[in-house]
């Protein structure tokens, strides 16, 4: 498998990495539909951790079985997938080389108290995603949340074993907890802050939410609005997000979240497409729907991102 000019430019902006983790981050970018052409569509399926397997499953019950979403990835033609580690463990004999997988190597759960700090709980390790052959691990930090200097400190150890063993890190930056009122946990400075913290962590790929023209920092506000930073539309505010993750130096792809109609999920493809960002990370809004409904959305996705649609 040749690296594309346009791969190969991408990986160069990864200074100072390991021949491996290097090596990773192009399987990842050379599978799939979109191999080759710096656009990765993942499927990530821990919402049964997240939100518990009615909630998730229910609604396209063959997703119970976590072959089922092996398969989807596959048959869509996806750039990797992401779970964590009983459900990778699952399938991964069956499944084993034919797509890249990452392990999501923390998660949360509904059953915490509601008036705990937002945290997750370390599930998995970086030897735990050699044994499995996963190309990366995943891990969800929470900036705004009073247990969030502790997940970064986290994160900052696993990412240090991970590279020193050749595995690329994809970081789920979601700001959330104690210091953000709903609003502010979509709001476009807090977007790009999660965006900046997760580069300066040291992710190579950063999963962040789509933002709102929402302003939550009064200081952040001013410079805003001082410096015209355009945030009007979609497409601007994913740009103000990839400026943020070391101008677009850094791979960052944009969480589907709830499940919602198809011409949503491609006006927010064509965005993040116009406005530079590298992708999708979709998981509630393709597994929920039956097999054919989601592989014709994704295909659409992948002509999307091929400037196709």
């Amino acid at each position: 498998m040749r690296a594309t000019r346009v791969v190969q430019k991408i990986l160069a902006n990864y200074e100072g990495e390991t021949p491996g983790v290097k090596a990773n981050l192009c399987r990842m970018l050379m599978n799939g539909k979109l191999g080759g052409t710096g656009k990765m569509i993942i499927l990530p399926v821990d919402q049964g951790f997240e939100h518990g397997p009615a909630r998730s499953f229910a609604p396209n019950p063959a997703g119970y079985d976590p072959h089922y979403h092996y398969q989807l990835a596959i048959d869509a033609g996806l750039n990797a997938f992401a779970a964590p580690l009983g459900l990778l463990e699952a399938g991964a004999d069956t499944y084993a080389g034919q797509i890249p997988l990452i392990l999501k190597a923390n998660s949360a759960n509904s059953l915490m108290p509601s008036e705990a700090p937002k945290d997750q709980a370390v599930t998995a390790s970086v030897d735990d995603a050699l044994r499995l052959g996963c190309a990366a691990i995943g891990f969800t930090i929470y900036p705004g949340s009073s247990a969030g200097n502790g997940m970064f400190e986290e994160i900052a150890e696993i990412r240090r074993e991970a590279a020193a063993k050749g595995l690329a890190t994809v970081i789920w930056s979601y700001p959330r907890g104690e210091a953000l009122d709903k609003a502010g946990e979509t709001a476009v400075d807090i977007a790009a802050y999660a965006a900046q913290i997760a580069a300066l962590l040291g992710a190579h790929v950063i999963k962040i939410k789509l933002s709102t023209d929402h302003l939550s920092l009064g200081e952040a506000k001013k410079v805003y609005e001082a410096e015209n930073i355009d945030i009007a539309s979609q497409a601007a505010r994913v740009k103000n997000c990839m400026d943020a993750a070391f101008n677009g130096r850094r791979i960052v792809v944009f969480s589907g979240g709830a499940k919602k109609g198809a011409d949503s999920v491609f006006d927010d493809a064509r965005a993040i497409r116009d406005g530079g960002g590298n992708g999708s990370i979709i998981g509630r809004n393709s597994f929920q729907r039956d097999k054919a409904d989601a592989l014709a959305m994704l295909g659409k996705l992948v002509d999307i991102y091929k400037g196709k649609a």
